[in-house]
């Protein structure tokens, strides 16, 4: 079976490789990135809702429009993280897509993005960049020191609580702007638990997520109260998005207050252990041959190197 195959047998209600299920309950589609497939696993633990699996946004083409418009004309709900307008070229933003879905009601869901467990990992994107090898996450500590900086290599209890909060800040700040559902206060409860990346929530949040999701399709008279009220989420037995887990430092942990033995020292991609020291040789072959992703990367982090104690 070719890949292209074996990616519309995955998605197979999508492509119409089977029917649209149809059982009477609300009918969902999650909208979003690689958050939005976890989620809707989440919300099937309940067992309320006819729910579709369908490509992250990142991964659709202009030739699965079509099977989108489908799905938008079969769902009665559609939740939907924030997207910009005509995403990598297509009609797939936020706004476009509910502007497509006739009469189903949209529910904004937050986009998790927390450096809270993790304050080195950072994103480098842009014309020309390209993601490194093993992961696609970058340590500011190894950018600041492919550019010729050096300095210490865990931060001070101080740095970790101001990016921990400033992080937490920021996250409310896009739920209020959004009008989106809430985790901020999730992303905190859960702890070390809380996210496996930056971009990659952990179990507990995304629980918590999927049960407000219902909660609200109660209120909002979508979704029917079950014998003893609103429908629960449950475990689902397995960890979501967990395909990438970042190394977590004692020092972080101990600075928020949580138990060391949380920590990881190695990195997990997946499901095969890959130590630290691999990714960082790896990764400083990368940054040799890839000087712009240095300079953009030092353009936006600087100042972070700077308050974590580096200089040139």
């Amino acid at each position: 079976m070719g890949q292209d195959e074996g990616r519309r047998r995955h998605y197979g209600a999508f492509y119409g490789l089977e029917e649209l299920p149809g059982t009477g309950r609300p009918r969902v589609l999650v909208h979003g990135n690689c958050q939005a497939e976890a989620l809707r696993v989440a919300l099937g633990t309940a067992d309320a809702l006819d729910t579709v699996r369908v490509p992250p946004v990142h991964e659709l083409e202009e030739e699965d429009l079509p099977h989108l418009q489908r799905v938008l004309d079969w769902a009665d709900v559609v939740l939907a993280q924030a997207v910009q307008d005509d995403y990598r070229g297509m009609p797939v933003g936020t706004a476009q897509v509910d502007a497509r879905s006739g009469d189903a009601r949209l529910v904004a869901l937050p986009n998790y993005f927390s450096r809270r467990l993790f304050p080195q990992q950072v994103l480098v994107r842009g014309e020309g960049i390209d993601d490194p090898p093993l992961v696609p996450y970058q340590d500011v500590r190894r950018i600041g020191r492919a550019a010729g900086w050096d300095g210490p290599w865990e931060p001070t209890h101080e740095l970790v609580v101001a990016r921990a909060r400033a992080g937490q800040e920021e996250l409310r700040r896009r739920e209020r702007e959004q009008g989106s559902l809430v985790i901020s206060d999730a992303v905190e409860a859960a702890g070390a638990e809380a996210g496996w990346t930056v971009d990659h929530p952990g179990n507990p949040v995304l629980l918590v997520l999927a049960q407000r999701v219902l909660d609200r399709l109660v209120e909002d008279g979508v979704l029917d109260r079950q014998e003893g009220g609103v429908p629960q989420v449950v475990d689902p037995g397995r960890v979501l998005l967990a395909s990438v887990q970042t190394p977590l430092s004692p020092v972080v942990l101990d600075a928020l207050g949580l138990d060391v033995v949380h920590a990881r020292s190695a990195w997990v991609v997946g499901g095969r252990t890959v130590p630290d020291e691999e990714v960082d040789e790896e990764h400083a072959a990368f940054y040799a041959e890839h000087p712009l992703v240095v300079e953009t990367g030092m353009g936006k982090y600087a100042a972070l190197l700077t308050a974590w104690g580096w200089e040139e």
